[in-house]
């Protein structure tokens, strides 16, 4: 290495040679063809938001670009809705299928045609304008993956209602906060939902929730599993009864227009404190950018059968599950239930039975399967599926052969998409047809995104250093801001490179120019492709009142990418057993969710500490990975960080 070459900022030691070139005969047919590299930045994105999207009215300037905002499709007006379903019913396409619902009890189906999700969500928009919903009222959303939940999010776009969606995995208190920074006016939930056989208590949930919500007013319940629920007298109303009331005729509930940078919805992420973030997306810029890479990325033709087997609490559901492939008028699945109820071939049973040809999955999901053994996957006939894809981490070069191998039978492009909740829509990526792929590299940014590495001090790395992951340039769907935390917004993604988006990611770049991601640089652990911030899970076990003080960390783990591991010091006789460990676990699951629940707690009189009083994490990070300590130099004590190796080696533990 030359004395000019900036040092690498994250070591990077792996090397994969493996290489896979796409088929001539795909590339023949592929949606990107090698000169959409060539395309000028503005031309693309002029000509994907002309043709991707129908305009009310058109927009007269493609974009403005004031770090660290940037608004796009300037003058335009034009609906989300309308443009996921209305048009393609217009169009004559009504009776294409818009979902295949699988319920999680087996046998449990439903096809939705364009036409019926038009008239389920014009029926239901109706119900909410009746009950007060109109331009700009916040509505959350808290539900499973029933196509209920599409409906209210399409209702709500229809309406021009801002909406946020909370996973129906988080816990009472989550859904209030996030309910809370909103300023949610209405709730949407369903009575209960389903999971390994048993009943998730939604409403009970959303009960307790509002509680602490005063702003919440209005309550709609979808009927799932038919328990008889307490209703509040003139807040809670079930869905079947208002919609029967409601006509079906576009006519009576039309698409509100709406400027294209009105807000669509905010998303809750979680950040390096304690207080999720409301990442805000706005109406055009997003449309195009999801609309677009779905187009091109999964290579979806008229006739494809598309499968994003993600939860739509999540950003991936978001874009990929709802309005990108609704906008292309693409057939999708959806799925309620685990990979592995009632039997572990429940997910290649639904692949042959819808003849699915591109599949969309996370690492986790990918190494469990891996886990269980492909006879599973060999029982069904999985010729159909032409694309495979990989979202929400890196994904290791062996469950990626495994992937290609077993799942598309050692034929099918794989694309290992990079992307965030903040930047709305994937951003780096093999483009199937054109690209080489390796086994855990996301190789090349989508056209128009600049993606960089940089070292510490803000100079580009060579090929094979490590470095932080940064965009230099804007692009259509990105995050338009923290809701009311512009400070924030600025500190968390602005400030470390200015004038550049800062991932928070690490990367490396190869001597091919591709990219391999390597994880987070900060405080977030990822969970089974789930950001969760080490903060949160501190707040919560805190909140113990036989909790003096605790730090967490992530530790690899083989099956979610990331475990949680807390390290705890207990007030008074409070004694660290596994009694009171368990009592902890399910603490934190009341206060955030279960995913959230520690998998290891190390109990310890004392954390380590700098002479300053900041817990030293980094320490923590290699007692959870039992690696050789790092620098103990600024501990005001180092003998308590060799009491926790001593401890983490004997600690109480209980899997995830």
């Amino acid at each position: 290495m030359s004395p000019d070459t900036p040092s690498p900022t994250i070591d990077a030691l792996f090397l994969e040679e493996r290489r896979y070139p796409p088929s001539p005969e795909f590339g023949a047919q592929a949606n990107a063809q090698p000169d959409i590299y060539e395309r000028n930045f503005d031309e693309f994105w002029e000509t994907e938001g002309r043709e991707r999207l129908t305009w009310f009215e058109p927009f007269d300037k493609l974009y403005e670009w004031e770090p660290p905002y940037a608004r796009w499709y300037l003058g335009g007006k034009l609906n989300v809705c309308f443009n996921c379903v209305d048009r393609h019913v217009e169009a004559g396409r009504g009776d294409k299928v818009a979902y295949f619902w699988e319920g999680e009890p087996v046998g449990e189906r439903r096809e939705i045609t364009f036409a019926d999700l038009q008239a389920d969500v014009v029926r239901f928009a109706g119900a909410l304008r009746r009950l007060g919903v109109q331009k700009g009222t916040p509505v959350g959303i808290y539900m499973g993956m029933v196509p209920e939940l599409p409906v209210a999010m399409l209702a709500c776009a229809r309406l021009g209602a801002p909406h946020t969606v909370v996973f129906g995995g988080f816990s009472a208190e989550a859904l209030s906060d996030r309910l809370n920074d909103m300023g949610c006016e209405v709730l949407i939930t369903q009575d209960e939902g389903w999971r390994k056989g048993g009943k998730v208590p939604l409403k009970q949930n959303a009960d307790a929730a509002l509680e602490q919500s005063p702003g919440v007013r209005t309550m709609v319940v979808a009927r799932r599993t038919g328990e008889e629920m307490p209703f509040e007298d003139g807040r809670d109303h079930p869905w079947d009864e208002l919609v029967a009331e409601e006509s079906d005729d576009p006519a009576s509930c039309p698409c509100e227009p709406m400027d294209s940078e009105d807000l669509l919805y905010l998303l809750y992420t979680s950040g390096t404190t304690a207080k999720p973030k409301g990442i805000a997306h706005t109406t055009a810029g997003y449309l195009v950018g999801v609309a677009a890479t779905h187009h091109y990325i999964f290579d979806v033709k008229p006739d494809s059968v598309y499968w994003c087997a993600a939860d739509i609490g999540w950003v991936t559901g978001h874009s990929y599950i709802v309005y990108g492939p609704l906008c292309n008028g693409t057939t999708s699945v959806l799925y309620e239930g685990t990979p592995d109820f009632p039997d572990r071939d429940r997910w290649w049973d639904i692949v042959e039975r819808y003849r699915a040809d591109i599949l969309y999955t996370a690492p986790t999901a990918i190494r469990a399967h891996m886990k269980w053994g492909s006879e599973h996957a060999e029982k069904h006939d999985l010729s159909s599926l032409r694309v495979l894809g990989s979202v929400g981490e890196p994904i290791n070069p062996e469950a990626w052969m495994w992937y290609r191998e077993h799942i598309g039978g050692g034929r099918t492009p794989i694309v290992d998409t990079w992307w965030q909740t903040e930047t709305g829509m994937i951003m780096i990526t093999p483009l199937p047809g054109i690209t080489t792929t390796k086994p855990g590299s996301a190789t090349q940014p989508f056209p128009g995104v600049d993606a960089v590495v940089l070292s510490d001090e803000g100079e580009e790395v060579g090929p094979g250093g490590g470095g932080y992951l940064v965009l230099r340039r804007p692009w259509p769907a990105m995050l338009r801001g923290i809701y009311n935390a512009h400070d924030r917004y600025v500190e968390t993604y602005w400030s470390r490179f200015p004038g550049m988006y800062f991932t928070g990611d690490g990367a490396k770049v190869d001597g091919h120019r591709d990219f391999w991601l390597m994880g987070r640089v900060d405080d977030v652990m990822n969970v089974s492709g789930h950001r969760i911030s080490t903060i949160e899970v501190e707040s919560a076990l805190v909140d113990h009142p036989s909790v003096a003080e605790a730090a967490v960390c992530g530790r690899a783990d083989a099956a979610t990418g990331q475990a949680i591991v807390a390290f705890v010091s207990l007030r008074g006789s409070a004694e660290g057993s596994l009694e009171m460990l368990d009592e902890l676990r399910e603490h934190v699951a009341q206060k955030i969710g279960k995913i959230a629940r520690p998998a290891n707690i190390v109990f310890a009189p004392e954390l380590p500490k700098t002479r300053s009083g900041k817990i030293m994490r980094r320490l923590l990070r290699d007692v959870s990975e039992h690696r050789a300590l790092g620098d103990t130099t600024t501990l005001a004590d180092p003998t308590v960080v060799e009491e926790l190796q001593d401890r983490a080696a004997t600690a109480p533990s209980e899997e995830a």
